[in-house]
């Protein structure tokens, strides 16, 4: 699962650039370019479920996958949901081949994130980070990551994370990730190997 912003990240140019270079720039990490998927704020594979009453700010959609996998009702996503066939919510529209350019991007942004090499920060809190404030660089988890509590993100408008979680990535319920200092969240980048688990009231 690779989870960016629902806004589409601005494009870097990194023509002439090798991919080992290209992760940073000048010093600073480059941004993970999400395509035609940053249009999305969920993109998924096999499926999209939530329990009843969500709300989803942002279009949805799922491919190869029929959409009778979006488990979703209408009235909770404030977008487009989008299906490859006829199939998923009444409020649906059909678009196979622009879904399939945005699981393309999705899984290229994937293969990008996954491959950062060395890391700012390795296996914080053990893979409980509740509670902590996390600054801008490279974060990797061999393991599975939870959000019991509270977390704060804080850096600039041009910063950018990368969290790299070889497991399953939990957030409990009514717990809150606050952006503070002008971090935005088209540069926060969650690529997780799991399943990612948002409980009732998160945020």
């Amino acid at each position: 699962v690779l989870m960016g912003s629902c806004n589409k990240s601005q494009d870097t140019n990194l023509s002439g650039t090798t991919p080992a270079l290209a992760t940073r720039l000048n010093g600073a990490m480059a941004t993970v370019n999400l395509g035609v998927a940053g249009d999305f704020a969920i993109l998924s594979k096999s499926g999209i479920t939530d329990v009843y009453k969500s709300a989803i700010t942002g279009n949805i959609g799922t491919s190869p996958i029929t959409g009778a996998a979006i488990i979703v009702s209408c009235p909770e996503v404030t977008g487009t949901i989008y299906t490859v066939d006829a199939a998923g919510p009444a409020c649906k529209i059909t678009s196979a081949s622009m879904l399939t350019t945005a699981i393309s991007n999705m899984q290229a942004a994937y293969t990008d994130a996954a491959g950062r090499p060395n890391p700012d920060f390795l296996n914080l809190g053990a893979g409980n980070i509740g509670g902590k404030t996390l600054t801008p660089g490279l974060y990797k988890w061999t393991t599975a990551v939870i959000i019991p509590r509270d977390v704060t993100i804080s850096g600039s408008p041009t910063d950018i994370w990368i969290f790299q979680v070889a497991g399953t990535l939990n957030m409990s319920s009514a717990v809150r990730i606050t952006l503070t200092g002008g971090a935005l969240a088209k540069n926060i980048f969650w690529q997780t190997a799991g399943a990612v688990t948002l409980g009732t009231t998160s945020h």
